[in-house]
């Protein structure tokens, strides 16, 4: 149920903490801007060359803290999970459905394509394992 909860949660709240490791096992947090897929899983768009990429490739478990558009006050979860990395060409149309379900419609366009092409975008798809700790908020 808990995992049902996330889900949903993510179709209108896009901010988290994703937490990779380093090599020597260290966390390694970015800021990141999340979404869900039609599979369930959670995705993030990133630039290839990025730490966190090279990070989740070497290891690809992950966690990473979702929270409320908010800060105080807002319902947050920890999920953990195992991450993939896909790039370009097979990440193109798979990062404008997760631009087109956070942003609408107007995120479909040859602009966005573009973007995403000059800007060599990878997408981190996440299958969430597990849940927790959780705040639902005040």
């Amino acid at each position: 149920m808990m995992i049902d909860e996330v889900r949903k949660f993510l179709v209108d709240n896009h901010r988290g903490v994703l937490v990779a490791r380093k090599r020597d096992g260290s966390p390694q947090m970015t800021l990141v801007t999340s979404g869900i897929d039609g599979a369930g899983r959670v995705v993030i768009s990133a630039r290839k060359n990025t730490f966190k990429v090279r990070n989740i490739m070497r290891d690809p478990q992950v966690s990473i803290l979702l929270m409320g558009e908010e800060f105080h006050g807002s319902h947050y979860y920890q999920v953990d999970g195992k991450a993939e990395v896909i790039g370009l060409p097979d990440s193109l149309e798979l990062l404008v459905d997760a631009y087109c379900r956070r942003l609408g419609g107007q995120a479909d366009s040859e602009e966005t394509r573009r973007k995403i092409t000059e800007e060599d975008r990878v997408i981190i798809r996440i299958d969430i394992e597990s849940v927790g700790p959780q705040s639902r908020g005040r």
